[in-house]
C-alpha cells in the first residue's frame, strides 16, 4: 500500500469522526468534535498498523485491531458520570464507540460503509432523540397532564450572575418554557436565592433532575430544590 492510500485512509477517518462529533459538539456533550475525531483517528492508525506494520510467519494482523474494540470501552467509562439521581453519558459513550467502529472500517479501506456508518450514528442521534423523549414521558393513564414546576438555588452574592446563566442554559436544552426567573435576599447574610418558574406539557420528573443537577456541582451554591406541582398532588424534592 502506498502512502497516499494510508493518507487517504486516515483522512477519511478523520473527516467521519469529525461528522460524528459535530452533532455532539452541538448539544455540548463532554465527548465532542475534537474527541470523535481523535477515536477515528486512533482507530484507523491502528488498523493501517495492524494491517501494515507486522511482517512474518507469526504476524496476525487482526491482533491489534481486535484491542480497539475493549480499548475504547475504558476510554467510554471516562465520559458515564452520575448526577444526582441521574446517570449521563451513556449515549456519549456509545457514541465514541461507534466513531472508532467507523475509524477502523476507514482504515481498513470500507469507504462505503464507513461513510454509511456515521450517517447511522448520526440519524439515530439526530431523529431517535425527540422519540426517545415522547415514549419516556409517556403517562401511564395515556393521558397528558400539565406541570408547572418551581426551582430555587442559593448561592453566594457574586454567583448570582452565573447561576442565572448556567440555569438558563440548562434549561435550553429540554421541553420545558422558561416563565419567570428571579433574584432575592436569602435568609444568611452574603446570600442570594435564584427563583425561577418553568412549565411543561406534562410531568418529566427525570428531565428536570437532569437539568439542574449540574447547578449543585457549583461551588458557590449551598442549596438545589425543586418542587412540581400538577393538577392531582405535588412533590418537593430537595438536593
Amino acid at each position: 500500500m502506498t502512502t497516499a492510500e494510508m493518507l487517504l485512509r486516515l483522512g477519511t477517518g478523520v473527516g467521519l469522526g469529525t461528522v460524528i462529533g459535530f452533532e455532539r459538539q452541538y448539544r455540548a456533550r463532554m465527548a465532542g468534535l475534537r474527541t470523535n475525531a481523535l477515536v477515528a483517528a486512533g482507530a484507523t492508525l491502528f488498523v493501517l498498523l495492524s494491517a501494515h506494520g507486522f511482517t512474518g510467519g507469526s504476524a496476525d494482523p487482526t491482533r491489534v485491531a481486535a484491542q480497539i474494540v475493549s480499548g475504547i470501552g475504558f476510554l467510554g467509562a471516562g465520559v458515564i458520570l452520575r448526577e444526582g439521581l441521574t446517570v449521563r453519558g451513556l449515549n456519549t459513550a456509545a457514541t465514541l464507540w461507534c466513531s472508532a467502529a467507523v475509524g477502523s472500517l476507514a482504515g481498513a479501506g470500507l469507504y462505503s460503509i464507513a461513510v454509511a456508518g456515521t450517517a447511522v450514528v448520526v440519524v439515530v442521534n439526530v431523529v431517535l432523540r425527540p422519540l426517545g423523549r415522547a415514549v419516556d414521558r409517556r403517562p401511564d393513564t395515556g393521558k397528558e397532564t400539565p406541570s408547572v414546576y418551581t426551582f430555587r438555588a442559593v448561592t453566594k452574592d457574586d454567583g448570582e450572575a452565573h447561576i442565572r446563566t448556567l440555569l438558563v442554559q440548562a434549561l435550553s436544552r429540554t421541553d420545558f418554557a422558561l416563565q419567570s426567573i428571579e433574584s432575592g435576599n436569602a435568609e444568611a447574610t452574603g446570600l442570594v436565592e435564584v427563583r425561577a418558574a418553568l412549565a411543561a406539557d406534562q410531568r418529566d420528573d427525570k428531565q428536570m433532575e437532569s437539568a439542574v443537577s449540574r447547578l449543585s456541582l457549583e461551588p458557590s451554591v449551598t442549596s438545589v430544590r425543586w418542587q412540581v406541582h400538577t393538577p392531582d398532588h405535588d412533590r418537593d424534592d430537595d438536593r
